[in-house]
């Protein structure tokens, strides 16, 4: 199987895509967060603030604000526990805000730190003891910024964060799958730190092109189990995010960067005592670095003919305003607990119009000022929205209006192609679906871009999570659905559906909560 069938298969065809007749072994399961031995370590604050409402003024954070900021972006704020009646004692699971598949967590933070009462230093994210690990002391930016190919002023950075995938930690459940859940898993927690970043008052640059041998070199990580998968610089001063400031790079290989650092070893906790080998992973880990920056791009992004029978102008709203720790803590993810009620045009249009906005962001792939549509976009299948007729809708963010696409109610078709009937879509009055480009610009990107617009994709399914949230409605993230029928559901041609997500009211869960945090 090629690399290229091996992605039309993970989208298209997943059983083609796993091994045969794979099975989970619970019983070795892999720990949900990585744990280091015998390294220094740095408490952080428990007491975290339980409202951010406004958006903090820029400020050199102090090491409880960095420690307030990494619990809302990746911190364990609650555990749920489990009875099955085949199980003789409850299972306990450790929940954060952003979501991810299988409650399994397959990425890890890393922070490059330069802040007063800290060692200068790259550290590790403990999310199970909310604290910092030492994994090399000293000032790296100009290594940093050389493996970014000089493109972010990393001097006027008081830190970076790593966002990385360990692969073990779902392959196990999910095999091949994993290679797709993996890189939205990513996206889903940057789209949560993004949103947490602004609250703190940190302005942001999200880089996905970098010299990932030697971010990997710099971190410790055997590229055999984990590997980075985006590069976020922080910071609070004026900073210049593409320093050449003309498009070019300074020439660098991975090999020539590496020989400046020493390599480091550490030990670390790992429950499983079998851990299997998955090389479709590490093959198309492989096949996605880069080994010089001078294959770096820009993209132009694309453009898609959407062929519609009429537009709906949908409302313009006020800016929808809430408070990040709140709508985080009451954001539920419905199965069988939707409950169909009538949904508002202005509902509508405040969930897709904030989505979209709050979705913009700064990277390395295009200017955000350029006025360029996003590459990934909504499509939705409506059924009971106030003055919309039920049907198939494109979501044209930048004239703020539905395409219709076909009318009809296609709740049963939707149903239908679920792979589980964990959703019931007959109570279901919105269900969106996240498409991008069919080929993932893999033209310009080679195979970099799959798992970028995987990324994206989870990025905006977070911000639509928390638009629902604040509006009190929830959504359910799902990919075992048939992405070739809702592609044909939308006459799609050069777009594909990455995920599906089910919104609207619910019922409250029969279950047993309680917070972390009083």
């Amino acid at each position: 199987m090629t690399l290229d069938e091996f992605l039309k298969d993970l989208q298209f065809n997943i059983d083609r895509a796993n091994q045969d007749n794979w099975e989970p072994n619970w019983e070795d399961s892999p720990l949900a967060y990585k744990l280091y031995k015998g390294l220094p370590v740095v408490p952080l604050s428990a007491e975290v603030p339980l409202s951010l409402t406004e958006y903090r003024m820029p400020a050199s954070p102090d090491i409880e604000g960095i420690g307030h900021f990494l619990w809302y972006a990746y911190g364990i704020s609650q555990v749920s526990e489990s009875v099955f009646p085949e199980e003789a004692n409850p299972i306990h699971s450790y929940r954060r805000f952003a979501p991810s598949g299988g409650a399994l967590y397959p990425n890890e933070l890393y922070i490059y730190l330069k802040i007063k009462g800290l060692p200068d230093g790259v550290y590790h994210y403990d999310p199970s003891h909310h604290r910092l690990v030492l994994l090399r002391a000293g000032n790296f930016d100009s290594y940093i910024s050389a493996a970014l190919g000089e493109r972010c002023e990393l001097s006027s950075c008081f830190g970076t964060v790593f966002v990385s995938t360990m692969f073990w930690k779902n392959f196990f459940k999910y095999n091949n799958f994993s290679y797709r859940l993996q890189g939205l898993d990513a996206g889903v927690l940057m789209g949560q730190l993004l949103e947490s970043a602004k609250r703190f008052g940190f302005a942001v640059g999200v880089y996905y092109q970098y010299l990932d041998s030697a971010i990997n070199h710099f971190l410790g990580l055997s590229e055999n189990e984990e590997s980075i998968y985006s590069v976020i610089p922080l910071s609070v001063e004026t900073t210049n995010w593409s320093s050449n400031g003309n498009g070019t790079f300074n020439s660098q290989t991975e090999d020539r960067l590496k020989r400046e650092l020493r390599p480091i070893f550490f030990e670390r906790v790992e429950r499983t005592k079998n851990v299997l080998e998955f090389p479709k992973l590490i093959t198309m880990n492989e096949a996605a670095k880069f080994e010089s920056t001078d294959s770096f791009t820009r993209l132009r992004n694309r453009s898609y003919d959407v062929r519609s029978n009429q537009e709906v102008n949908l409302p313009q709203t006020e800016s929808l305003a809430y408070d990040l720790a709140e709508v985080s803590q009451k954001r539920f993810s419905p199965e069988m607990d939707f409950v169909l009620t009538r949904i508002s045009q202005e509902q509508l249009a405040v969930l897709l119009k904030k989505s979209m906005t709050s979705f913009h962001y700064r990277n390395d792939l295009d200017d955000i000022f350029s006025g360029q549509e996003p590459r990934v976009s909504i499509y939705s299948s409506l059924y009971n929205v106030e003055g919309i007729p039920n049907g198939a809708y494109y979501y044209d963010s930048k004239e703020h209006r539905l395409l219709e696409i076909q009318q009809g109610d296609h709740r049963m078709l939707l149903q239908s192609g679920l792979s589980f009937d964990n959703v019931n879509l007959q109570q279901v009055p919105l269900c969106l679906h996240v498409a991008c480009n069919r080929d993932f610009y893999q033209e310009d990107l080679g195979y970099r871009g799959y798992r970028i617009l995987q990324m994206e994709a989870g990025m905006l399914v977070q911000r639509l999570l928390l638009t629902s949230s604040a509006l009190g409605l929830g959504g359910h993230p799902l990919l075992g659905f048939n992405a070739s029928m809702a592609d044909e559901l939308y006459k799609m041609s050069e777009q594909t559906s990455l995920i599906q997500i089910p919104i609207g009211s619910y019922r409250p869960k029969p279950w047993l909560r309680g917070s972390l945090h009083s």
